[in-house]
């Protein structure tokens, strides 16, 4: 899938606030080694290094265009990668995910190979939006599956089972062995501009959509998508409100 890093950061401040809210609650303090899965363009990523001065700050994405602006952050490295395919390394210490593991498939056996590698005194922590059954993505889907795309999109959009519930993480990692703090925060975003809710989409969850289809068939999908948001989420004279839902959770093993 392409991502447009310009696309993403036209919303900085309301993406960065839930990788704020996630580390507040990591309590490391001195890891040799700090993962970012999923790092993107590295903005947030080089947060990490500011916490952590003296550690390996390592940022790993799949998107070689999210990587091309990640290149500027410095005192961290980057790779391409799959974060399906990444091994824990001994001294991992911090392990983040922010935002990333949505799009990951079996993310949920991920995440109990993790917990499994993770090294004593480590802390594995995530967040995962959980709107997909908010109008943003309802709407989206049930368009894409009208007549007029469902040849085109079949299989394109992610089931809205795409993320677990707060209890089934806290489970999960419980299971474990390791201590967890799960939890989660509906922020209410006040987005200017017209056909904001659209704008905020056109950086993350139509990116499949846009994808698959052409240039012209991608601005009439635009078009009839944009309608139904503007019905969904009407402007108000402050701007538009998008309430937007997201899952976290802090997970830490013992030292014995």
């Amino acid at each position: 899938m392409s991502w447009d890093p310009d696309q993403y950061k036209r919303y900085a401040d309301e993406r960065s606030r839930p990788f704020g809210d996630l580390l507040a609650r990591v309590g490391a303090a001195a890891p040799r080694r700090v993962v970012d899965l999923g790092c993107g363009s590295g903005t947030l990523t080089a947060l990490l290094a500011q916490r952590w001065p003296s550690a390996t700050v390592e940022g790993i994405d799949s998107s070689p265009q999210m990587l091309a602006s990640a290149a500027s952050v410095g005192t961290v490295s980057f790779q391409l990668g799959d974060i399906a395919e990444w091994t824990m390394p001994p001294d991992a210490d911090v392990v983040v995910s922010n935002a990333s593991l949505q799009w990951v498939p079996g993310h949920r056996d991920l995440l109990v190979r993790w917990a499994a590698q993770l090294p004593a005194g480590g802390w594995l922590a995530f967040q995962v939006p959980g709107n997909f059954d908010s109008p943003t993505h309802s709407l989206m889907r049930t368009l894409a599956a009208s007549p007029r795309w469902a040849t085109a999109l079949r299989g394109i959009l992610r089931h809205h089972d795409s993320v677990s519930s707060p209890a089934d993480y806290a489970a999960l990692l419980l299971g474990t062995g390791l201590h967890s703090d799960v939890w989660e925060t509906t922020y209410l975003h006040l987005l200017p501009g017209r056909d904001p809710v659209l704008e905020w989409l056109r950086g993350t969850g139509l990116r499949p959509v846009l994808d698959a289809l052409s240039v012209e068939q991608g601005r009439a999908f635009e078009t009839e998508f944009g309608a139904l948001l503007r019905t969904a989420y009407p402007p108000t004279p402050h701007g538009t409100m998008l309430p937007y839902r997201r899952i976290f959770a802090v997970a830490h093993r013992e030292r014995p």
